[in-house]
């Protein structure tokens, strides 16, 4: 997992970040990232980035389907682990524990399995009386 903290969620960080996660692979291997459809992962920037990186590849999730993006079960995990146990001297000492929590996580990795398989639990409208 790679991770990085900002300050706000801007396009030019979501390009500083793709441009750590290039720099950690292989050279010409296809990336392939899943995102959400805020806007500043469709910034003109994110373009030329895009552009001038041809082995990486956006996918958009469809609009209110996070459950699709498994990076959201990524946040949740973050989010029940770090933040809602954590006491925090400082958003500098925020950054270090999130930092920590992913290093600690990629010394034994364990793949998320998610499926989906029983369609009666779907929820459905409650007939009108």
């Amino acid at each position: 997992m790679l991770g990085k903290t900002a300050s706000r969620h801007t396009s030019e960080q979501f390009v500083a970040f793709l441009t750590d996660v290039v720099a950690s692979q292989p050279k010409r291997r296809e990336i392939h990232v899943i995102c959400d459809n805020v806007s500043s992962h469709k910034t003109q920037r994110v373009a030329d980035f895009l552009t001038a990186h041809r082995n990486v590849r956006l996918h958009f999730t469809p609009t209110y389907s996070s459950w699709l993006n498994q990076v959201e079960n990524w946040f949740s995990r973050i989010q029940r682990d770090v933040i809602a146990r954590g006491v925090f001297t400082s958003v500098k000492d925020l950054d270090r524990k999130l930092m920590r929590y992913i290093r600690e996580r990629n010394q034994n990795p364990k793949p998320i399995k998610w499926k989906y398989d029983d369609p009666s639990r779907r929820i459905r409208p409650v007939p009108s009386q």
